[in-house]
């Protein structure tokens, strides 16, 4: 699935920020020490973070001497092919959620305020316009706004919402919403969990009760997705150790990509967590929620048209 046009258009505003910041870096000038420096300054303030940006610029610099390159020019589609590794190298980053058997489970975890209800319902949009059926289920039981948020995506992507009552049991949800898809051949159940605070242990303690539910009543056809704010940044991976102790993650939504995100922390996450990113999030709509695909985001942030242009 392409990400360049719609994506592009979408991704200016993250990728504006990247080129004034780091590709700019990349004209025809000679290497020197002070190109070094400000490509780590530039990778650090973009949300790669320390030890990630230490490791690309150790890897640029053996490329620049292996090649016996001598100016930043000619590095740019090395940069670009060292970024794209460092994503790619990561199983399943940027494949599509597969429904193999039904009903499939995908579990949405995340903080309050982290995009998990929206990303709910385009999950939900996105299995319905491939001619999927869908259940979503409202385990956010905390608070009778995200029940009704939930509702209100339901109806838009002509799905079925099971809900109980404000303040019910999270598991007793999704337990009900298993039962209800397996009683109609349902291809998918998403279940929107609620955006506890990572630091409340009861809280967490719940979150694994609705992992074991989900275990038990649909084995190993469950994807648990942690729904990360871009705008977090380095705090997010405080946020994904938790979670992941709570249930294991498979893997990693990135929402509000077209607010104030810096780019780099699609490379963090994949070089710290060691998780694929399967979708990113792009906007509001119903359909804004994209395949994440690395050589089309790394192009997209360096300011490449397309992924023939190397700058070589």
């Amino acid at each position: 699935m392409a990400l360049f046009g719609g994506f592009i258009s979408k991704f200016k505003n993250v990728a504006n920020k990247w080129s004034q910041g780091v590709s700019n870096l990349f004209s025809d000038s000679p290497l020197t020490d002070g190109f070094w420096d400000e490509l780590e300054e530039s990778l650090i303030g973009g949300d790669v973070g320390i030890e990630t940006a230490e490791r690309l610029i150790e890897d640029l610099r053996r490329t620049a001497i292996d090649r016996r390159i001598a100016h930043t020019r000619e590095l740019k589609g090395a940069f670009a092919d060292i970024l794209v590794g460092c994503l790619a190298e990561i199983p399943g980053m940027g494949s599509p959620l597969e429904v193999i058997d039904s009903p499939s489970v995908i579990l949405l975890v995340g903080v309050n305020g982290s995009g998990k209800t929206t990303t709910a319902g385009k999950l939900a949009t996105m299995f319905r316009n491939q001619g999927k059926s869908v259940i979503l289920a409202a385990a956010d039981t905390y608070r009778a706004a995200a029940i009704e948020q939930l509702k209100a995506w339901g109806e838009r992507a002509d799905v079925r919402v099971i809900a109980q009552s404000h303040g019910s049991d999270s598991a007793a949800v999704v337990f009900d919403a298993i039962q209800a898809a397996r009683a109609a051949a349902t291809n998918v159940v998403i279940v929107d969990t609620a955006g506890r605070l990572h630091t409340k242990s009861n809280l967490m303690d719940e979150l694994a009760k609705v992992g074991r539910v989900v275990s038990r009543e649909a084995g190993g056809n469950t994807e648990s997705l942690l729904v990360l704010d871009s705008v977090m940044g380095q705090n997010g991976f405080i946020q994904a150790e938790v979670f992941n102790r709570a249930i294991p993650l498979t893997g990693v939504v990135l929402t509000k990509f077209d607010n104030t995100a810096k780019g780099g922390i699609a490379i963090s996450i994949a070089q710290k967590l060691r998780l694929p990113i399967r979708y990113i999030g792009l906007g509001e709509g119903a359909s804004d929620l994209d395949l994440f695909s690395p050589k089309e985001f790394i192009f997209a942030l360096l300011g490449m048209e397309d992924a023939n242009d190397n700058d070589n």
